[in-house]
């Protein structure tokens, strides 16, 4: 059975026996795999450094890997990680104990980003942009200092349709997080293997598992964001019309450059040069079959 002791990872130890649980938990572990497949983030052999801010997706991302790892279906060596930057009150023993009960492999890094963005930002604007500069900076000396390939991140489907919007709304482009890319320097990857699950699965499952959720204050304290702005809007749309977010990522794959207006894209100007040739070989084809008459 899937859930005895001794045939599962201990994340998974007392999961709820439900059915709509265990159809959820096959469903979570399903789009991973095909996020993972899809976008061609595991390599046998690699090490993954998995980012835990200890909310409810880094949770599930750890759960779902750590299951598809135990089932022989991840070939890559899982290490965990979580970086206390410093946010007062942050309950700084609760991950370490949590992953040491789990028997994960994980590292713990102490750096204080919280009172340089303070410091920084003035009261009342957002703190998310230099908070994740400073947090991927540090996430990427980790990795490259625990011989990692990959950085695991847990953004789900919400995440990457909000930053769509934002994108569309607030900086004039068509852009969002991709499942996978190479950071700057070009030695190591980025990967988001919750692309293809929602929001709402990541909470109903670590809700269900019990896990001890780590709010962040920091984000979480400011009221107005435009990024709750967008969230907002998505919720409305996806009440008047339940399964709206899925379609909109499915267009997020389904792009077609000819029916945007991005020059650097597609060629429209050398459409006119094709309908040139295009003329040009039917009025061949025309002279040849007189020619033949």
């Amino acid at each position: 059975m899937l859930d005895e002791t001794d045939d599962i990872h201990p994340l998974f130890h007392g999961a709820p026996k439900g059915l709509e649980f265990r159809k959820m938990r096959k469903r979570l572990v399903q789009q991973v795999r095909e996020a993972v497949e899809t976008y061609g983030m595991a390599r046998e052999g690699d090490r993954w450094l998995v980012c835990l801010s200890g909310g409810k997706d880094s949770y599930t991302l750890l759960a779902i890997l750590h299951e598809l790892k135990w089932r022989g279906l991840l070939p890559v060596d899982l290490l965990a990680c979580n970086l206390d930057q410093g946010q007062p009150g942050f309950p700084a023993t609760v991950l370490p104990d949590f992953l040491t009960r789990m028997g994960v492999p994980h590292r713990i890094e102490y750096q204080d980003t919280y009172s340089i963005v303070m410091d920084k930002i003035p009261q009342g604007k957002t703190y998310c942009s230099l908070c994740s500069r400073l947090r991927r900076g540090n996430l990427y000396r980790i990795a490259r200092e625990e011989g990692c390939s990959t950085v695991i991140l847990g953004h789900h489907r919400d995440d990457i349709l909000e930053t769509f919007f934002m994108n569309l709304f607030h900086g004039g482009r068509l852009a969002s997080m991709p499942p996978r890319l190479l950071n700057e320097e070009g030695d190591l990857y980025l990967a988001r293997p919750l692309a293809f699950v929602a929001e709402a699965d990541c909470e109903k499952f670590a809700r269900g598992m019990g896990y001890p959720i780590i709010p962040c204050d920091l984000c979480g304290s400011q009221e107005g964001l435009q990024r709750m702005q967008v969230k907002k809007l998505l919720d409305e749309w996806e009440a008047r019309t339940p399964g709206r977010r899925q379609i909109m990522f499915r267009a997020l794959m389904n792009v077609r450059p000819s029916h945007l207006a991005d020059p650097g894209l597609f060629d429209f100007a050398g459409l006119a040069a094709a309908l040139g040739t295009n003329a040009l070989a039917d009025s061949d084809n025309s002279l040849q079959l007189s020619d033949v008459r």
